[in-house]
């Protein structure tokens, strides 16, 4: 079943789109910035101590919350369209966790000169989230984060760019995808030369979005997103 060049984006309302862009807005700018502060008055407030693990499992499900209460619409839409066509998104599914290694792997290869000395802090603050809490971890990596993401990055911001161009919209929610997993750690070190790793997550943004496209379904992207993170997972503890 070929897709129009519409199916991934006219089923986000007008409303979801405006209210969407907002939070999106939010969720990479300031939320980053006021997490820590938000979670210190809460503690002064409540007269407790938060745990990182806590906090960040209440953090993302207050994002998964307010996702589904804005993008209710587009979800539902998007959950029609996989149980009408199971079959091309699990095949998408499986398409895309090819394609992601064996591209991650090329990505690697060819680009590792430009990552020696650059640790992905991104990737060690999950590692050392995992062994000081896997449960909670677990559940924020495989469940919350890929559904959150994938709405945001590839529902939102993919969908409705790709109504006038697919390639600025893979372009676009590549770079912004990308840029959220490296800005604060850049910010915090105040090195500008962190943001080369914004090509690690080339792969995974042009896959997820692929995925996607692909399918006409959001699951697809979210399901895989939920794969390769439960993958990574594995490998850690393991």
């Amino acid at each position: 079943m070929a897709v129009s060049k519409k199916g991934t984006s006219a089923l986000m309302n007008r409303t979801e789109r405006v209210a969407g862009t907002i939070f999106f807005i939010v969720y990479l700018l300031v939320m980053p910035l006021l997490l820590e502060r938000i979670f210190a008055i809460a503690e002064t407030l409540l007269d407790t101590t938060i745990s990182d693990s806590l906090a960040n499992v209440l953090y993302y499900y207050t994002l998964f919350a307010a996702t589904v209460l804005l993008f209710h619409s587009f979800i539902a839409a998007t959950t029609s369209r996989l149980l009408d066509n199971v079959n091309r998104c699990f095949v998408s599914v499986g398409l895309g966790l090819i394609l992601f290694y064996g591209a991650n792997e090329l990505l690697y290869r060819v680009s590792h000169v430009f990552f020696d000395g650059h640790t992905n802090l991104n990737d060690v603050t999950i590692a050392a989230q995992v062994h000081a809490a896997p449960r909670m971890t677990m559940l924020i990596v495989i469940v919350l984060a890929p559904f959150v993401e994938e709405v945001l990055f590839r529902g939102l911001v993919f969908g409705c760019i790709r109504e006038r161009s697919r390639i600025a919209a893979y372009v676009v929610s590549c770079v912004l995808f990308a840029f959220a997993h490296v800005w604060t750690f850049a910010l915090s070190g105040w090195d500008i030369t962190y943001f080369v790793l914004m090509l690690q997550y080339l792969v995974p943004g042009i896959v997820f979005a692929w995925a996607y496209d692909h399918s006409s379904s959001l699951w697809s992207a979210i399901l895989l997103h939920a794969a390769v993170n439960a993958l990574s997972i594995f490998v850690i503890l393991n």
